[in-house]
């Protein structure tokens, strides 16, 4: 589904963020990435979405080398990853339902179609009777679910997520934790970045640890180590 082929990213004055990184993410799987902060995690998320650019080497997406991919065209293939952070990002002036629909008529659906999906993806993660809830009357798990819920819209085939559990206490993140699997059930990729070695141990799923910018250890059904 991605591959990795020999990526080298530089930052300022010279730093590599990514260094000669090989790496293949195949349908279906979920992934857990770890490492130190500065250790290369969100940069690779990022190049993925292409929002940043690398200096050397190739990604592939389904065989689409997103290097040669026009500017114009990134948000059509964006289309097919869905991506939630820490922070969550939610608009705080719409409610729950208001979110995600934003985000479906951000990406061409049609009005109908749009009553007619969000409150099935809200009741997939769980939160149907918070459809009309605004983020400020929402627990952090809620909150997060909804951010979910919103990269879950336009039915991604992958699912990034970037420490979705930072600012969650432990109930709250074990909440998310069981939802991601649940959309890995369902079929959707994921490729989670994450410090909760205790979530990772859980998972008992693939750990790819990275180090400086290398990946340093591949464990199928592995654990957390650094």
């Amino acid at each position: 589904m991605i591959k990795f082929q020999k990526v080298t990213k530089h930052y300022n004055q010279g730093s590599k963020a990514l260094d000669n990184l090989d790496l293949e993410i195949h349908h279906g799987e979920f992934i857990s990435l770890v490492g130190r902060s500065g250790a290369g995690k969100s940069t690779l998320l990022k190049l993925i979405i292409g929002e940043e650019e690398i200096d050397s080497g190739r990604i592939l997406i389904d065989d689409i080398d997103i290097s040669q991919v026009r500017k114009s065209d990134l948000p059509y293939l964006r289309r097919k990853i869905g991506v939630v952070f820490q922070d969550m990002k939610l608009l705080p002036k719409r409610t729950a339902f208001e979110n995600i629909a934003f985000a479906m008529e951000v990406c061409g659906h049609r009005a109908q179609g749009i009553k007619r999906e969000v409150p099935k993806i809200l009741e997939l993660v769980g939160l149907a009777h918070k459809r009309n809830s605004f983020p400020g009357e929402m627990s952090g798990g809620e909150k997060q679910r909804v951010a979910i819920a919103r990269a879950l819209s336009h039915r991604p085939v992958l699912l990034l997520a970037d420490e979705p559990t930072g600012n969650l206490d432990e109930v709250n993140a074990n909440e998310v934790l069981e939802l991601l699997i649940k959309i890995n059930n369902l079929g959707t990729t994921v490729l989670l970045a994450t410090h909760a070695a205790d979530l990772v141990n859980k998972l008992k799923k693939r750990v790819i640890t990275i180090e400086n910018g290398k990946i340093t250890l591949e464990q199928e059904k592995g654990h957390y180590k650094l």
